[in-house]
């Protein structure tokens, strides 16, 4: 078994969640006392969040390089991000280290692929819907078009997870407004729906909505166990 270097904190919670993850896929596959073999470097998310409001994207590319040295030096056989906004910065950590990179949106765009998806809805923070960082890799790679939600609802999603889902508060209210918008994705052609952002599956999953759901977390999770176990 390989080492998974995990660059996490983006928030604990989600983190958390790709912690268990990648344990219990290992479990399963492996048996016995098997778990995932790997280093978490957790930063502290409130410096993050205000690089991001600011548009700083040059300094947390510097931020995530040195982290993926450190995995490196640290004896890391690849690496991960473990939240999808920063993925942004992903040409930072590929050209920072040796070892391999798995990008999220590359993982979730397999995934939907195999189910023929050619529409998909996209959730996540205000960066990842807006930018192309994430829907380019999903066009590019994999065919497939990414529809996101009007302005209202882009607001609605984004203050969500920084108000609510990044503290784990969990609200019936925020499922409901959630559950609207995918249907009002679905409307505009999406056939399924990808939730893109680490802490969204903690709140939305299959069976509340009618088209596939992506769950990013998960699908990124089980895809990194796949390459540290592969030879």
């Amino acid at each position: 078994m390989k080492t998974l270097g995990i660059i996490g904190g983006m928030s604990y919670e989600s983190s958390k969640l790709f912690y268990e993850l990648i344990n219990n896929r290992v479990n399963d596959i492996m048996g016995g006392y098997h778990c995932c073999k790997s280093i978490m470097y957790t930063v502290d998310f409130d410096e993050i969040v205000k690089l991001q409001n600011e548009e700083k994207w040059a300094e947390l590319d510097l931020i995530v390089a040195d982290i993926s040295r450190k995995l490196e030096l640290a004896g890391s056989d690849m690496i991960v991000l473990c939240t999808n906004t920063l993925h942004i910065c992903s040409d930072s950590i590929k050209n920072s280290v040796k070892i391999p990179f798995l990008h999220i949106g590359e993982a979730v765009g397999e995934e939907a692929k195999k189910k023929y998806i050619k529409k998909a809805g996209l959730l996540g923070t205000k960066f990842t819907m807006e930018k192309d960082f994430y829907k380019k890799v999903l066009l590019d790679k994999y065919g497939i078009d990414v529809v996101i939600p009007g302005e209202k609802d882009r607001d609605t999603v984004h203050d969500i997870i920084f108000n609510e889902l990044v503290r784990g508060h969990i609200k019936e209210s925020s499922r409901n407004k959630f559950i609207d918008i995918i249907k009002r994705l679905e409307r505009n052609g999406a056939e399924g729906v990808i939730l893109g952002c680490t802490e969204i599956p903690t709140l939305i999953s299959e069976e509340y909505v009618d088209i596939p759901v992506f769950d990013s977390i998960r699908i990124h999770a089980e895809k990194a166990v796949e390459w540290i176990l592969k030879d």
